[in-house]
């Protein structure tokens, strides 16, 4: 499980609240329930406006899997794909079709299925490259959700804060309220503001990261299957794949 984003919007919020305390404020000034539900709530409303209903359930899986993503191991998706064109080149394409039962990669094992049911190769890549080209469509929705509420926050705190100010301003005569008034109106502009930067854009950014590795590691495969198709030799495989993916030297060595 890869925990950067987790760790990283924890150290981020840790240092804001030290630095604010280390310039003696007080923490506890931004508990303002009103500034929250101008802000929060206002943010993920306008981002979903600019989508579907059944967006949302989708962009929800899409935070867990930025929050607890799981990363390839392409050094693994190689030795597997190495043994299945070895085995192919032996005993011939018909041998995959008991091994391929124990893959855990659904596309990895349709696409083999599908060269094993002798789907013509160039049928077969369209069919999977298909797949990427939705899978893509798809992951797109969140990042658009995500980046969105990034944008709209700041603004949002904004209109949060005028509204605090209009406030102040049918109280000017209460002169010993002027002041947490005032500051009271501006944490709407922080809630905007930090949430965007410290929360949405960074989910964002990790979303089409992981996106975008899946899509690579997908496209690897299809390489990968349709090779195994051919009959390619399975050490050039093995060399196609490993600088495909970015295999560092020693996973290499341990594909082999």
């Amino acid at each position: 499980m890869d925990l950067a984003s987790v760790i990283g919007l924890a150290i981020a919020f840790t240092s804001v609240l030290v630095g604010m305390i280390l310039e003696g404020g007080n923490p506890a000034a931004l508990i303002s329930p009103s500034a929250f539900m101008i802000v929060i709530p206002t943010t993920l409303a306008v981002a979903m406006a600019g989508g579907y209903l059944k967006d949302m359930k989708g962009v929800i899986a899409a935070v867990k899997g930025a929050l607890m993503t799981k990363t390839h191991d392409s050094s693994e998706s190689i030795e597997l794909m190495v043994q299945f064109a070895e085995k192919a080149r032996r005993e011939g394409l018909l041998a995959l079709e008991e091994a391929v039962k124990d893959v855990e990669d659904p596309f990895l094992k349709k696409g083999i299925e599908m060269a094993v049911d002798g789907t013509d190769p160039e049928e077969l890549r369209e069919i999977l490259e298909a797949e990427i080209s939705a899978k893509k469509a798809h992951d797109k929705v969140p990042i658009a959700y995500m980046t969105g509420a990034g944008g709209y926050a700041p603004t949002i705190g904004i209109i949060g804060t005028v509204l605090g100010l209009v406030h102040v301003l049918h109280n000017l005569s209460d002169a010993a309220s002027l002041g947490p008034s005032v500051s009271a109106a501006f944490i709407a502009t922080l809630f905007g503001v930090g949430t965007a930067n410290l929360i949405y854009l960074p989910l964002a950014t990790k979303m089409k990261r992981i996106a975008e590795g899946e899509a690579h590691h997908m496209e690897a495969i299809v390489e990968g299957i349709v090779a195994i198709q051919a009959g390619s030799n399975p050490r050039v495989i093995q060399q196609k794949l490993s600088a495909y993916l970015g295999v560092a030297p020693e996973a290499k060595d341990k594909a082999a």
